[in-house]
């Protein structure tokens, strides 16, 4: 695990480095408190920090404190600060500017190593507890079976769209697809046969569009796509695209191999404003998917113009 060590003095940040590696530790070095804000505030900098109080450019205090003021979302870094005060009142004002522990000079290396394994179960139980919320996170706005975002999710993701297009004049488009006999899969090969259909659909239609479109399971055997930044002359080379990426290639249910299409009801948003309804969006897109299926199915059919409400 990497560990840093912020101290002006380089006797001592070597005689420290030495102990460290003992430990097991790769150690990073620090001269001055603002170099050892630039390596923590890196991505894959080091959640351990062993800090003296006094150094130039920046003590360990206003190191502390702007550690803290800056971390946000990131993963958080455990402090410990090295000094040789022993006043409540300093220890007070450490803790207080967010040091997580202080260890008095010269410190002897079992208490350090123990105070270090104590900073690191708690790092240890930081990330199981953030692992924790995004797998709840991932749940409440995924479709447990394909792992798309669920209705709720795709839905707001596209009223956003809608707002930010009104807002910034950016086009975007949508599609609504439906997998063509899909109650016959069922029927014909059993659910376990429809559930494979319907996750390979899924899969195939999130690798054929764009890392910052979206796909969502709309409901049952229905997906919702969301194609930014996409106005009426690429829309049909990306449902085109899309449509040929589910029927190229047949789906390998157990011992049958499923010929699978789908039916797209494609919609170009390029002129909406603040009135535009995106419940008016859907149900023109809809239409549009209900005439596709009318036509023979395994094709898309175009809408032009949103409607406003």
């Amino acid at each position: 695990m990497k560990i840093l060590i912020a101290d002006d003095d380089p006797v001592s940040r070597r005689l420290m480095q030495r102990t460290l590696e003992k430990f097991g530790y790769e150690v990073v070095l620090a001269g001055d408190g603002r170099a050892a804000v630039e390596i923590l505030s890196q991505p894959d900098g080091p959640r351990l920090a062993l800090i003296d109080w006094m150094m130039p450019e920046l003590d360990g205090l206003g190191l502390c404190r702007e550690v803290r003021s800056t971390q946000r979302d990131g993963a958080y870094v455990y402090i410990l600060l090295l000094t040789s005060r022993q006043d409540a009142e300093d220890i007070v004002a450490g803790l207080e500017a967010g040091a997580d522990d202080y260890i008095t000079k010269p410190c002897h290396p079992a208490v350090l190593r123990a105070r270090l394994h104590t900073g690191r179960r708690i790092l240890s139980l930081e990330e199981t507890l953030v692992r924790a919320r995004e797998e709840m996170r991932f749940k409440a706005t995924h479709d447990e079976l394909t792992s798309l975002l669920n209705r709720a999710s795709i839905l707001s993701t596209t009223h956003s769209e809608l707002r930010r297009s009104a807002r910034d004049g950016q086009p975007f488009s949508l599609l609504l697809c439906d997998i063509d006999h899909f109650k016959r899969v069922n029927d014909n090969h059993g659910h376990l046969a429809g559930d494979i259909v319907l996750k390979e659909v899924a899969r195939r239609l999130l690798s054929s569009v764009r890392n910052y479109d979206a796909v969502g399971r709309y409901g049952g055997e229905e997906f919702l796509i969301l194609l930014s930044n996409c106005d009426e002359s690429s829309l049909r080379t990306r449902a085109e695209h899309i449509r040929a990426a589910i029927a190229s290639t047949p789906i390998q249910t157990g011992d049958a191999e499923l010929s699978v299409s789908i039916s797209i009801g494609a919609m170009a948003c390029c002129f909406t404003s603040a009135d535009t309804s995106l419940e008016a969006i859907l149900a023109q897109a809809d239409a549009a998917l209900y005439c596709a299926k009318g036509e023979g199915r395994n094709r898309a059919i175009f809408v032009h113009s949103p409607v406003a409400a």
